[in-house]
């Protein structure tokens, strides 16, 4: 899923590299208790404005992360995720006074795992 660039000291594309950054950083909040309503489940997403083949500003980062139940979204979840799992990794050198942030887009995620989304197959997709 990639291929070998400049953009990062990985030498992978920056929207992936940022994802699994912020993945990274998420499982790191909810371990050492800086936000403890997290659960393991989640999922990292970053869409990034290109010009001239070069990164120049983020325009979406996306978190979907399970949450204890009762956690309201809008005003819990969405500023601690800013706070403390996107902005302390924004790259300095791209723009990101308009970016959107969306913190889970299709509502509560309170059941997590396999058991929660893996249908009648028993097993999930690719990109989970």
């Amino acid at each position: 899923f990639g291929y070998a660039c400049d953009e990062t000291p990985d030498l992978m594309p920056l929207p992936i590299w940022l994802a699994h950054r912020l993945a990274q950083r998420l499982a790191q909040v909810r371990r050492v208790g800086v936000l403890p309503y997290l659960r393991p489940d989640g999922k990292t997403q970053v869409s990034v404005i290109y010009e001239n083949g070069r990164p120049v500003a983020l325009d979406t980062v996306l978190v979907s992360t399970q949450h204890a139940p009762g956690v309201d979204i809008e005003t819990l979840l969405l500023p601690d995720l800013r706070e403390h799992v996107i902005h302390p990794l924004l790259p300095p050198d791209l723009e990101h006074d308009h970016m959107r942030v969306l913190a889970n887009p299709t509502g509560r995620f309170e059941l997590g795992g396999p058991h929660a989304d893996t249908g009648l197959t028993g097993r999930k997709i690719i990109v989970d």
